[in-house]
């Protein structure tokens, strides 16, 4: 069921998402799709802020499009990274083709900024490649959780996206022999949260050296898990934070 409202805007500058500098959700409300949304942080925040009495959260997790944030990244001036739907996933099918259209434009627009946007619904999102407005400021990824998921890479690799990155988390099983080809980021990172999975270090250590032997940029993010009182995000020693560079044009990016 998709629901429309007019609330709060869907906003936050200064993201405690370590890849992104900030969040914009046009977008709220999300339903499981795969092992990786089993603990699912966004539908925890929703409750919590639907039991603060927070009006934009007043159906909780139910997907909701928000029609009065659509705008909101123009109002900024300065350059930010901001990911798309922290709170939701823009493909989900309760999303109108006609108002993931409208995001695109505003993402379009606002060219100063460098949109990431990320899907579990690889299937919805190949299907409406074709009807996409991609611009080089706007970013694509799909999480593969496991091995289970890798298909979803396949449909990523053929899409009109300028950057393609691969979001690892929660890494809840190996995943050799990845085809890199086509894709320029991949970000790995252990469960949160309660009742955190484990992730085993060989998993992460293995996807690093594919990503360094095929010249893909590596982010690791976190442990997680059990392993969640490890020193910080250091993998074998050392903090792995690789990027992309942003083609065609450089952003100058400064938080406001």
């Amino acid at each position: 069921m998709h629901v429309s409202t007019k609330g709060a805007p869907a906003v936050a500058i200064g993201s405690r998402i370590e890849w992104t500098q900030a969040t914009w959700n046009p977008v709220t409300g999300c339903s499981k799709v795969s092992a990786g949304c089993e603990h699912c942080y966004a539908e925890r925040m929703a409750r919590r802020l639907q039991a603060m009495g927070v009006a934009k959260y007043a159906r909780g997790f139910e997907v909701v499009t928000h029609d009065e944030t659509l705008d909101l990244p123009l109002a900024w001036r300065r350059p930010h990274e901001i990911f798309v739907n922290s709170m939701g996933d823009l493909f989900h099918d309760d999303v109108p083709t006609e108002f993931i259209l409208k995001v695109f434009d505003t993402m379009r627009s606002a060219h100063h900024h460098r949109f990431q946007l990320l899907t579990k619904r690889a299937e919805r999102f190949a299907e409406l490649d074709r009807l996409l407005p991609w611009a080089p400021n706007i970013w694509m990824g799909v999480t593969v959780e496991s091995a289970t998921y890798r298909y979803r890479i396949d449909c990523l690799r053929q899409s009109g996206a300028a950057v393609k990155f691969l979001s690892m988390e929660p890494l809840l099983g190996p995943v050799p022999h990845l085809d890199l080809a086509g894709i320029q980021w991949v970000i790995v990172g252990g469960e949160s949260g309660p009742r955190a999975r484990t992730m085993l270090p060989a998993w992460a250590t293995d996807i690093r050296d594919q990503c360094v032997a095929a010249d893909v940029c590596f982010y690791f993010k976190q442990w997680g898990g059990a392993n969640k009182k490890r020193a910080g995000r250091h993998l074998e020693g050392r903090l792995w934070s690789d990027r992309p560079l942003q083609p065609h044009a450089q952003l100058a990016l400064t938080v406001s």
